[in-house]
C-alpha cells in the first residue's frame, strides 16, 4: 500500500495542506470564545503533534504503537487509500483496532474521492470517520474530507 506521494515540493499545489491546517487550526472569529463551550474541554490541555509521511504499513503501525505507548487519549490521522482495503491489510483500520483496544478512539477523514459512491476509504466500525459535505446540492460534496 503506497501512501506517499511523488516530490518533495513543500508547494501545496491542490490545497490539501492548507485545508488540512485549516481543519487544525481553524480561524477565530471576532469576540467568539471556545473556551468551555464543548464538553469535556481542556484550558492549558497538552496536545501531541507529530508530522510524518510514510510510506510503509509498518511505519504505520509503528505510529500507532508509539501514540498508544505514550498514553494519548485520541489520535485523530488523516490517512488513507482510494478505496478501502479488507481490514486485516489496512493499517490504517489495524492501528485503530489497537488503540480501541486501549480504551483510545482514532478519528480519520472519510476520504478524498467524493462526491460518489463507495470513495470512503475510512470504513473500520472502530474508528470515527469525518467528512465534509456542502448544501448546493444533495449529491454535491467536499473535495476534501
Amino acid at each position: 500500500m503506497e501512501f506517499l506521494t511523488e516530490g518533495l515540493n513543500a508547494r501545496d499545489e491542490d490545497g490539501h495542506g492548507s485545508y488540512t491546517a485549516s481543519t487544525a487550526a481553524g480561524k477565530f472569529v471576532k469576540d467568539a470564545s471556545f473556551y468551555g463551550l464543548a464538553k469535556g474541554t481542556t484550558r492549558g490541555g497538552e496536545l501531541q503533534h507529530t508530522k510524518f509521511a510514510i510510506s510503509k504499513s509498518s511505519a504505520i503501525l509503528s505510529g500507532f504503537d508509539d501514540a498508544i505507548a505514550d498514553g494519548v487519549d485520541l489520535l485523530t490521522i488523516s490517512i488513507g487509500g482510494n478505496k478501502a482495503y479488507e481490514f486485516k491489510e489496512d493499517p490504517t483500520a489495524i492501528g485503530p483496532f489497537h488503540a480501541i483496544a486501549k480504551g483510545i478512539l482514532t478519528v480519520n477523514f472519510a476520504g478524498n474521492n467524493g462526491p460518489k459512491l463507495s470513495s470512503v476509504s475510512s470504513v473500520a466500525p472502530w474508528m470515527f470517520s469525518v467528512a465534509a459535505s456542502t448544501h448546493r446540492s444533495p449529491d454535491c460534496g467536499q473535495h476534501y474530507s
